[in-house]
């Protein structure tokens, strides 16, 4: 990792700090309705999200979930980076472990993120393509992007 960062899995404990980098990308990044969807989230499918600290506080996550299309697509889930933390690479360090994570999922044949035109360039540097957007999916002026990595064939 190129920065001093820690990835760590989040242990389920204190959704306050991920609440709280929620509320900072919010409304750049995310409609203000979805912080209940985020709390959804992170207390019934958060099992393998993980977490950027750095000198104990944390300053991003995001997730994996599984099990979509009988195993073969993983998805990247709610990831967030501090404002003042993004373009010094943390949020390329997220992405990348949890590639590395995905990958020793043998049947795990392509990645998924579901996002927003804003961060849609962002995944493009990762081989992520774009296979299909819908107009305000999220809320009003939040369109999906939803973009495909390819794993294996």
């Amino acid at each position: 990792m190129a920065n001093r960062a820690e990835i760590r899995l989040w242990d389920g404990e204190n959704k306050e700090p991920l609440i709280e980098l929620l509320r900072l990308q919010t409304p750049r990044y995310f409609a203000p309705a979805e912080e209940q969807d985020f709390n959804v989230y992170l207390e019934n499918h958060a099992d393998n999200y993980f977490t950027l600290v750095e000198g104990g506080t944390t300053i991003g996550c995001g997730g994996i979930n599984y099990g979509f299309d009988g195993g073969k697509t993983a998805r990247l889930s709610w990831d967030i980076i501090h404002p003042r933390k993004q373009g010094m690479g943390y949020g390329s360090d997220l992405v990348k472990q949890r590639l590395r994570e995905i990958a020793k999922h043998p049947g795990t044949e392509r990645v998924v993120v579901r996002t927003t035109a804003e961060a849609e360039n962002f995944y493009e540097k990762f081989g992520f393509e774009l296979v299909y957007s819908e107009k305000d999916f999220w809320a009003s002026g939040f369109h999906l992007r939803e973009l495909h990595l390819r794993l294996r064939d």
